[in-house]
């Protein structure tokens, strides 16, 4: 009846209506319909979860729906975006699992079958030495973190994939001493530092927090084992994506004659704006020279301050959890990826930057679920929606699919001055898998 009186799109005003007149009985009433959620947040998650509608925001356990609300812009002035979408993003491969159920055939690398690991999400791509690793999150059962790398360099038939295993031959799941790794307790960035693996992860999952802290380890044995190096934040700076610099980009950063690592972070899981930080490379292992971006000055030059509450947003746009940075040499163009479910911008966002710290233009979808051939091609749609696809997971038929995770292969990037491809992984939840993308930029 819902889908007939008002159709799919006008649903997600439908859940706030209904938010609206439940907080005002409520007020009249604190008993009213023995409501026992906790927050605005719980009240349209539980909405939402029993819905048969189209979801507004990326389905997994712990999305929130946040109210809707038109991103505003922090910068004064916001770039003049010289950026469009040549080809929107399209799957190249399923990278994980045995079976790709859209395509009905194996997948390349039969992760099941070689490594006992049959779903897993994430997929943060980092160079090392001579090789690009990958790092995964929450593997089905149990929520573990796989590591995995490749020597291919043509991602246009997909990527060949090593993962490490253990004495038995299943996938060597990532273990920091002293930190909990359990669902939702996932990698989120690696980088090298003269050889030297470092990874940075979340931590301190709750009922309360998705993620409550950041972490940074240290691996001197190419990924087989890590020791605990510092707390990185609890703030601003959960979900972590850093660029390296060199002299090409380093103006404006604190040291431009050292290397140096542009670190950005995110913080309330996909209720955040987008900060950034700057340490050099040599004080990896020092916490106390970390530099955090705190707007401009009266010469509209970046300023630094050694306090990550002086952290000042890049731009307004309270949605961000998984994202990814990169700077692209073709185009000369910093490129930010991140999945949002605030309304109008529902799908993969894609912003650029000539600086760092901005002004970064406005976001532009890149993928979108839908209009993309994701539902009812490799992302699933709710069967109690519509029956157009049966990709789903075992027992998840009436579970709707989600785009998020958009990890981007810097080192994989093509192109020239007037155009590139860049390529990404991105997670599906149903199926609870890891696709590679690719989609095309130019320069008008």
């Amino acid at each position: 009846m819902i889908n007939l009186l008002y159709g799919i799109k006008e649903q997600r005003y439908l859940v706030l209506i209904v938010f609206f007149f439940l907080m005002v009985s409520t007020a009249c009433n604190p008993n009213v319909a023995n409501v026992e959620l906790e927050s605005t947040g719980d009240l349209i998650k539980e909405m939402t979860r029993t819905s048969t509608s189209e979801p507004t925001t990326t389905p997994t356990v712990s999305a929130t729906i946040t109210p809707t609300k038109t991103p505003t812009v922090f910068n004064p002035e916001m770039e003049l975006n010289n950026i469009v979408v040549k080809s929107q993003a399209e799957k190249i491969a399923q990278l994980v699992g045995d079976y790709d159920n859209q395509r009905k055939e194996p997948t390349q690398n039969r992760s099941d079958e070689q490594y006992q690991l049959s779903r897993t999400d994430l997929g943060i791509p980092f160079q090392h030495n001579d090789r690009i690793y990958i790092l995964f999150g929450d593997a089905w059962n149990p929520p573990d973190d796989p590591i995995a790398y490749t020597t291919d360099r043509n991602p246009e038939d997909g990527l060949e994939l090593v993962f490490l295993e253990n004495e038995l031959g299943r996938y060597r799941p990532i273990q920091i001493p002293g930190v909990s790794l359990g669902a939702f307790e996932v990698p989120t960035e690696g980088i090298s530092i003269d050889s030297r693996m470092i990874i940075y992860a979340t931590t301190d999952h709750s009922d309360q927090v998705v993620m409550g802290r950041s972490v940074v380890a240290v691996s001197d044995d190419d990924g087989t084992t890590f020791s605990y190096l510092y707390d990185f934040s609890t703030e601003h700076f959960i979900n972590i994506s850093i660029v390296k610099t060199d002299e090409t980009i380093a103006e404006g950063f604190p040291e431009p004659d050292q290397s140096g690592l542009a670190i950005f972070g995110s913080g309330t899981y996909r209720e955040s704006d987008v900060r950034l930080a700057f340490q050099t490379a040599a004080q990896i292992e020092n916490p106390d020279e970390i530099q955090y971006f705190a707007g401009l000055n009266e010469q509209n030059q970046p300023r630094w301050s050694e306090f990550e509450e002086d952290a000042r947003a890049l731009f307004h746009q309270p949605c961000v959890g998984e994202f990814s940075v990169s700077y692209n040499p073709f185009i000369q163009k910093w490129i930010m990826l991140y999945n949002c479910g605030l309304e109008n911008s529902r799908g993969i966002n894609l912003r650029t930057a000539n600086k760092a710290w901005g002004p970064w233009s406005d976001p532009i979808i890149v993928f979108d679920p839908w209009d993309d051939d994701g539902y009812c091609n490799f992302i699933h749609a709710n069967w109690e929606y519509e029956n157009c696809d049966d990709v789903h997971d075992e027992g998840r038929e009436n579970e709707w699919g989600g785009e998020y995770g958009p990890y981007q292969f810097e080192e994989l990037t093509v192109g020239n001055r007037s155009s590139t491809t860049i390529y990404f992984t991105m997670s599906t939840w149903n199926p609870y898998t890891v696709v590679l993308m690719k989609a095309t930029l130019e320069k008008q």
